[in-house]
């Protein structure tokens, strides 16, 4: 309602400026028609009374009719509606400027009494008189709920009496006590017979027992709540100050059924306010020793008193004079006026008993901003006014700090110290969010640590983390000044600013990065290469929302990564098209595993010097429903995909074992046969024991597989995995081909300490063997390699005779390629399978 009123203020105010003053209220329908009115609340009675309380307007606006004001509430006839208690919380409202919504018993026309919550607010009208608005919603039956759910809570209460360290009472309508805590009687060692009635009262101290008796029997008649400290007699003698507290629930007519209290120990409380009141000197040696500074304003004279420990906590010297405007002048401009209020609120209404609040504050040496947590009580008369606040302060700056590391540490990378994804997306939609409003544009980088992931599997992760750190410090040191940096994940960061608005002046940030790149980063005696591959766009051109622009970049880096890292790639249309290709390849590599797709083509492996067929390898073909066989390149991207490239292997699996368990039924000796696994395959648990188990099903000997791999299976995480499945496969008769050799990153000792009985010298030395001398010295040490270790060598990509003849004359006798046999479906081998 407050905010309500707040809105339309000024309209009421116009709309009371077009009418004389009488005009304006002369029936009550015309205020109802103000705008003030219009709006629509659920349940909701609007109503409104001039400044004497005289009743002008009353209106529906939304529910059911529940409440019905009869004729004669008009006016002042309203009151005679209201118990004595509820007009009078209603007066004490009306003089309050901003009234607390208040819960009442009403009773209406037909005499029946509903709960109903009552709001109230005071405005002026056009000649300046007071006038009071508000509404009135039924809220009598969730009042009735409320009491069954009271009600169905008393087996809880119960319980927890007698583990609560207050003393809970209750007492009937006329005061006599009804129930009482058990702790009641363990306190004084009265039994509970000689505490109920009035029997309790014999467990007072003799001094306070005709203060309390006086303040029941006043509250009784009222029925207003309770609250009033006396001294209990303890069974030992002594005795203890205890507060009192109650509240009287009525029923619905509002007659008072029971009295609810709870007996609190204060003792030590109060013992403090009598020394604070006995010796000022004790109370401060005390706060000392808290470390806080005390703050002491008696209301009554208006006189400040400061401790020495606030007077060091604001910075101000001893003789500087206690005023509030002193203290309120340090205070922060944002939090000046929360401690006005609470200084004038002493002056101008009763505070409250207690409060607290954080403020910043300017010290006055200084000017350090510093935090200061301030905890308030007042002191008050036996009337309940307020005579002194006293306020303690206590610098909490290091608690905030710690805070703020906290949610750095949230927006943050602990590692590099550059903000995170989370951070560095949101300034990214910041600066995309105003570059389209005001016609600005910038330049986004994402870069790619190059084989971060070697460094961490062939030197451990303390490398990589160095590695990480040491090219988060170059980007920093080339970084324009005006650039937002942020470690994205693992080996990713990112790169935005304003300065790079052209393809040049990225290229040239991308050369100077690269540049200082190249300078070895040593880490424990150890030189570490740091090579990056980045994707950059330009906002405007490639994109306004931040969403697009950080795709647009991420295709830009994997073009970068798949030409061959190390590289600089600006967005451009086609990385789109690529990046749907690859979608579309991995769409119809899942379509080829769910629709068993998969047919083996066949490459004869052929002895050089007698033309004998030794074995095959097993190439994956799929057949296209429209379009017929298609090569492994149509779901190229499939193969990098870890979950895909497990199911095809497996489709190959059972596909290869499948016709050679048929060429070794109708007695055709195939060789081994070759069937390529990738990383994928080994970092799936039970691989080499899948294998197996199909061969068993099949009834194909381990003699007649060979699992062939690239060096890549050596480099991964997972070498231990790699290990047991190649000893599994050794055990088992299987025979084990590295493909690829001298291509890739593997080191001799693989040669050692896996059991590999064939290396495939790749088609790339083999292709210019009679052209380049150094190829022809690379095929002559893998041959020479592989004789030393008792290894097989096979040639890949044999196309012409002359090659064939020069291999042959270093010593290489099998061979394999387009000259030797070109890949072949089964049927094409051997007649279609019987029985098949």
């Amino acid at each position: 309602m407050d905010r309500f009123a707040d809105r339309r203020f000024d309209e009421l105010r116009l709309a009371l400026d077009s009418m004389p003053y009488p005009a304006a209220f002369s029936h009550r329908n015309d205020l109802l028609s103000l705008p003030i009115f219009n709006a629509v609340s659920p349940t909701i009675y609007r109503w409104a009374t001039d400044h004497r309380g005289r009743m002008l307007a009353w209106k529906q606006v939304s529910g059911r009719p529940t409440m019905r004001f009869s004729s004669d509430s008009f006016g002042g006839g309203w009151r005679a509606k209201l118990d004595r208690v509820d007009l009078r919380q209603i007066m004490s409202a009306a003089a309050q400027a901003c009234p607390e919504p208040m819960t009442l018993n009403l009773r209406w026309a037909d005499g029946e009494r509903r709960w109903s919550l009552l709001r109230l607010n005071r405005a002026n009208d056009a000649d300046g008189r007071v006038f009071f608005y508000g509404t009135v919603e039924d809220i009598h039956d969730r009042h009735a709920c409320e009491a069954r759910a009271l009600a169905e809570s008393q087996d809880h209460y119960r319980w927890s009496v007698d583990l609560n360290p207050q003393v809970p009472w209750t007492a009937g309508p006329d005061g006599s006590i009804e129930e009482v805590g058990p702790r009641w009687c363990d306190l004084t060692g009265l039994t509970p017979a000689e505490t109920l009635g009035g029997g309790w009262l014999t467990g007072l101290h003799d001094d306070d027992r005709p203060r309390v008796i006086g303040v029941w029997t006043e509250h009784l008649a009222s029925g207003e709540p309770v609250d009033i400290d006396y001294r209990i007699r303890l069974n030992n003698g002594d005795y203890r100050w205890m507060r009192s507290h109650a509240a009287a629930r009525r029923d619905e007519q509002g007659a008072i059924v029971r009295w609810y209290g709870m007996l609190e120990d204060i003792h030590v409380r109060k013992l403090a306010q009598h020394a604070l009141s006995d010796s000022d000197e004790r109370f401060r040696l005390a706060v000392h020793s808290a470390q806080l500074g005390i703050w002491d304003f008696d209301i009554s004279t208006g006189l400040c008193s400061w401790s020495t420990e606030f007077r060091a906590m604001l910075g101000l010297p001893q003789d500087q004079p206690a005023t509030n405007e002193a203290v309120l002048s340090l205070i922060h401009p944002e939090d000046r006026e929360r401690l006005a209020m609470m200084q004038g609120g002493g002056e101008a209404y009763a505070v409250p008993p207690h409060f607290e609040t954080t403020l910043r504050m300017h010290r006055a040496d200084n000017g350090a901003l510093r935090w200061i947590r301030s905890t308030g009580w007042t002191t008050l008369s036996d009337q309940g006014h307020a005579l002194r606040i006293i306020v303690t302060f206590m610098d909490v700056t290091e608690e905030r700090n710690v805070e703020e590391r906290i949610r750095w540490a949230a927006s943050h990378d602990p590692m590099t110290r550059l903000p995170n994804r989370a951070l560095w997306q949101a300034r990214l939609e910041e600066m995309a969010g105003a570059a389209r409003d005001k016609g600005e544009r910038f330049g986004l980088m994402l870069l790619d640590i190059d084989d971060l992931k070697r460094v961490n599997d062939s030197l451990g992760h303390d490398a990589g983390d160095a590695l990480l750190c040491a090219f988060a410090a170059r980007l920093e040191a080339s970084a324009p000044p005006d650039a937002v940096l942020g470690r994205l994940g693992g080996d990713e960061f990112g790169l935005i600013a304003r300065s790079m608005v052209d393809i040049d002046a990225l290229e040239s940030w991308a050369e100077r990065l690269t540049e200082s790149l190249r300078k070895p980063h040593v880490h424990r005696g150890r030189s570490l290469d740091c090579g990056v591959s980045m994707g950059a766009v330009l906002s405007g051109e490639h994109g306004d929302e931040a969403e697009d622009l950080l795709k647009a970049a991420d295709l830009a880096l994997y073009a970068s990564k798949a030409a061959g890292r190390g590289r600089l790639t600006l967005f451009h249309s086609p990385l789109r098209a690529e990046a749907q290709q690859r979608s579309s390849m991995i769409r119809m590599a899942r379509q080829v595993i769910a629709d068993d797709l998969v047919m083996p083509y066949y490459q004869p492996k052929i002895d050089l010097r007698t033309g004998r067929v030794l074995g095959y390898e097993a190439l994956l073909r799929w057949t296209h429903p429209r379009l017929g066989v298609q090569l492994p390149g149509s779901i190229a991207a499939a193969f990098e995909h870890g979950e895909l490239a497990v199911a095809l292997t497996r489709r190959m699996l059972d596909a290869v074992l499948r016709d050679v368990g048929c060429w070794l039924e109708a007695g055709f000796d195939p060789g081994r046969v070759a069937i390529n696994a990738s990383a994928a395959d080994f970092m799936q648990d039970g691989f080499a024991e899948d294998v197996l188990e199909h061969l068993v099903r099949f009834a194909v000997p381990p003699a007649h597989i060979e699992i062939e791999v690239t060096e890549t299976v050596f480099m991964g995480r997972g070498t231990n995995a790699v290990a047991r499945a190649l000893a599994q496969f050794a055990q088992a008769g299987i025979s084990i081909a590295l493909d690829d050799f001298g291509t890739g990153y593997a080191s001799l000792t693989h040669l050692k300490h896996y059991p590999v009985n064939v290396l495939k010298i790749d088609r790339s030395f083999v292709s210019n063997i009679a052209e380049d001398a150094g190829d022809a010295a690379i095929v002559d040490a893998v041959v020479k390699l592989g004789g030393s270790f008792g290894m097989e060598v096979v040639a890949e990509g044999v196309e012409t005779e002359e090659q064939a003849q020069l291999l042959l004359g270093l010593g290489c006798v099998v061979g394999q390629g387009f000259l030797l046999g070109r890949p072949q479906p089964y049927s094409a081998i051997l007649p279609p399978r019987a029985g098949m």
